[in-house]
């Protein structure tokens, strides 16, 4: 049997924002259904993270997203098993106030799982763990020990698994909590990496520049084989373009792909400074989402740019080097990490 495994769609992720939103419709109409279409996928395990605020929903967005995902789910008789996520819930220390269960109720094909559960998919046992929380914590534990189950399906945090790439997570729980699974498939983070028998699935499609030029997309997931194959998203919405007249002529590019994306324009070499506001022009045509243009490289070698240095605006680049200067005797990748949680969460404040 082979399942869709999908995790973190962070519906009305961006402080609810349409383009955003468009962006995942695209996905998921042009890419995801299609896929399972083609495969005869009548199954689909989603691992956690379905909404992204834990507080309220915007109603367009949940009209928007019951429409390309949970309809075209429910029109091909696909059923769902969906795990409960950290941002699925109200509360911090439980998962029974949750909005799976709360908005999806008229949808017989979801079924959302906010405690441990043992669930047989074509005699394959898996063990299914929502996010675990204090409320929950003693019987997962009991769960994960008495379970005999070979497979785990779950919303977990574990240490040593890298949340964006670049950036490990040093808290959580120790790998070899889950050393008698000969498999383990989380959500949470959104980077998509293996180690041993854990794979972390990754998010289907970039959500900040912290994303860029990180493959994004789903799974299917072999009940008999444990053979997980990974389908990549074709779509982006950032973009970053390196300009360098010197080389070549920039007014030759394909200016389609600046449209409706967040861009940075990187100056590496500019010589005719007409050509460039020509250029310029060209990207707003487009209609981009947002343009950035990085000109100031006067302190680096134009032959030795690098990613990680054309990304010091990104506030958690930034963040991370500001504690890397901290001259204190306080475990700095704790410092890291309780950085990164306030910029998350700050990022879905809203007076």
């Amino acid at each position: 049997m082979k399942v869709a495994l999908i995790t973190d769609t962070h519906f009305g992720a961006r402080l609810d924002s349409l383009a955003f939103d468009n962006f995942f419709k695209k996905f998921y109409e042009e890419c995801f259904f299609p896929q399972l279409d083609k495969l005869d996928i009548k199954h689909i395990i989603h691992l956690g993270d379905a909404f992204d605020r834990r507080k309220f929903v915007n109603y367009n967005i949940l009209n928007s997203c019951r429409q390309y995902f949970f309809d075209n789910a429910k029109e091909r008789n696909i059923a769902i098993d969906m795990l409960i996520g950290n941002h699925d819930t109200y509360f911090k220390n439980t998962n029974e106030v949750n909005s799976p269960e709360l908005l999806l109720q008229e949808y017989d094909n979801v079924r959302p799982i906010s405690e441990p559960l043992e669930l047989e998919y074509d005699s394959r046992k898996i063990l299914m763990m929502p996010w675990i929380c204090s409320g929950n914590y003693e019987e997962s534990m009991k769960q994960l020990e008495n379970t005999t189950a070979t497979v785990c399906f779950g919303h977990f945090e574990i240490s040593g698994f890298q949340m964006y790439k670049g950036h490990e997570n040093h808290q959580g729980f120790d790998p070899k909590l889950f050393d008698k699974f000969d498999l383990v498939c989380s959500g949470h983070f959104h980077h998509r990496s293996t180690s041993g028998n854990i794979t972390y699935l990754g998010n289907p499609y970039e959500l900040t520049w912290s994303d860029y030029d990180d493959p994004r997309g789903f799974h299917i997931f072999d009940t008999e084989t444990l053979e997980l194959e990974f389908i990549q998203n074709p779509f982006n919405i950032f973009t970053k373009y390196y300009y360098n007249d010197e080389d070549k002529n920039p007014l030759d590019e394909d200016f389609n792909v600046f449209s409706q994306n967040h861009v940075k324009v990187v100056v590496v070499n500019k010589q005719d400074y007409y050509r460039f506001d020509q250029f310029i022009e060209r990207v707003y045509k487009t209609n981009p989402l947002e343009l950035k243009i990085i000109e100031d490289l006067s302190e680096f070698e134009s032959d030795a740019l690098t990613d990680e240095e054309l990304d010091l605006e990104d506030t958690l680049t930034l963040l991370s080097q500001y504690v890397d200067g901290l001259d204190t005797d306080k475990d700095k990748n704790h410092l890291k990490s309780l950085m990164k949680t306030l910029y998350v969460e700050a990022q879905n404040y809203e007076k």
